[in-house]
């Protein structure tokens, strides 16, 4: 049986802007409707929680239109880059930290260094992965500034080949250089790879091909809003859009997921989709989603698997809050995911 999700929700604010539609949205009531082949179809009325602080509370609010904005895959670089290097100073002026350009195994990279790195950091590294569907930087600055400066720790941001001009496995196989020639200069137990949705799921892809090449193992690893199986999209897929319950959303369809990152690719292959492979033996691993978060089953699923294999994998799920909310410097709710990340790395790599 197919089981599917058709959501209208309404998210109801004391802002002007939802005062001005409160008589028109006040008609609007809860209903649920089962299909013959299971398929719900429901109307929700979903008040923004007063369980998440006030900034979040005004970022829930935003009225996000539903209609679809069509943009070229050169926009939407040029408008991914341009957010990201405006939320990367703002994350600069809030967790100050060195940007350098450079390459590693001929991989163009991004370091970023804490102002000062104690004597005792001076031999780790982190590697991030960043994200942006895989066809654009939504995280080089933003998941990385922060990371180094609550770690004193160095990060490597690995500016990996993007699709639709390069697919499956042109990133992985970027990542993967560039791990295997910091090995050359720092001790596996010393190293951390983690990102964000792409990112993140390209961080369980590495752990999986590192794997397969008998390579050591990092010390541990960050999925942060991820996934591992490309085959099958989830439950929260055809709930939240990239705005949670606002925006455009598309309706569930048998496309694979990122079709042209994946190409040709068998979707169960176990490097692409871990969730099918050998998970034993990955490092411990830390999980960060939200409760509407698009990825939130990829997560979770992905959590459990890893659960199921023996691998130490902690999860923490934020309320209410939207996809990769940690990118927004200036949630409170984002200072909070950014120190329990940096944490987890500084105990995982000081063992």
């Amino acid at each position: 049986m197919r089981v599917g999700f058709v959501v209208v929700a309404a998210m109801l604010s004391v802002g002007v802007a939802m005062a001005q539609q409160a008589e028109d949205l006040s008609q609007i009531k809860d209903s649920s409707k089962i299909g013959p082949d299971g398929t719900a179809y429901v109307t929700r009325v979903v008040p923004v929680p007063t369980t998440i602080s006030p900034e979040a509370q005004k970022s829930l609010a935003r009225v996000v239109s539903d209609a679809v904005v069509p943009s070229t895959l050169e926009q939407r670089r040029t408008g991914t880059d341009k957010w990201q290097n405006g939320a990367g100073e703002v994350s600069k002026q809030m967790y100050p930290a060195k940007v350098q350009e450079s390459t590693i195994a001929g991989v163009p990279v991004r370091i970023v260094t804490p102002l000062t790195v104690a004597e005792g950091k001076r031999d780790k590294v982190l590697i991030n992965l960043h994200g942006g569907g895989f066809n654009s930087d939504s995280g080089s600055l933003t998941e990385t500034i922060p990371i180094a400066n609550l770690t004193g720790i160095k990060v490597v941001a690995v500016l990996y080949r993007l699709a639709p001009e390069h697919p499956f496995p042109a990133g992985l196989d970027d990542a993967v250089a560039v791990y295997k020639e910091l090995l050359k200069t720092y001790k596996p137990n010393h190293i951390a790879i983690y990102g964000t949705s792409a990112g993140a799921i390209l961080t369980a892809e590495v752990t999986a091909k590192l794997k397969q090449m008998k390579l050591p193992m990092p010390a541990a690893t960050g999925i942060f809003s991820g996934m591992g199986d490309f085959s099958r999209l989830g439950d929260s897929w055809s709930l939240f859009a990239l705005n949670g319950l606002s925006g455009h959303l598309d309706a569930p369809s048998a496309t694979p997921h990122d079709a042209e990152y994946v190409g040709t690719t068998d979707l169960k292959d176990t490097v692409l989709s871990p969730i099918y492979g050998d998970l034993s033996g990955f490092p411990p691993t830390l999980f960060v989603t939200s409760g509407r978060d698009l990825l939130q089953s990829g997560t979770t699923t992905l959590h459990r698997a890893y659960l199921r294999a023996g691998v130490d994998a902690r999860l923490v799920e934020f309320e209410a809050l939207t996809h990769a909310f940690w990118n927004d410097p200036k949630l409170p709710e984002s200072k909070e995911a950014d120190e329990i990340m940096a944490r987890f790395f500084e105990k995982e790599l000081g063992r």
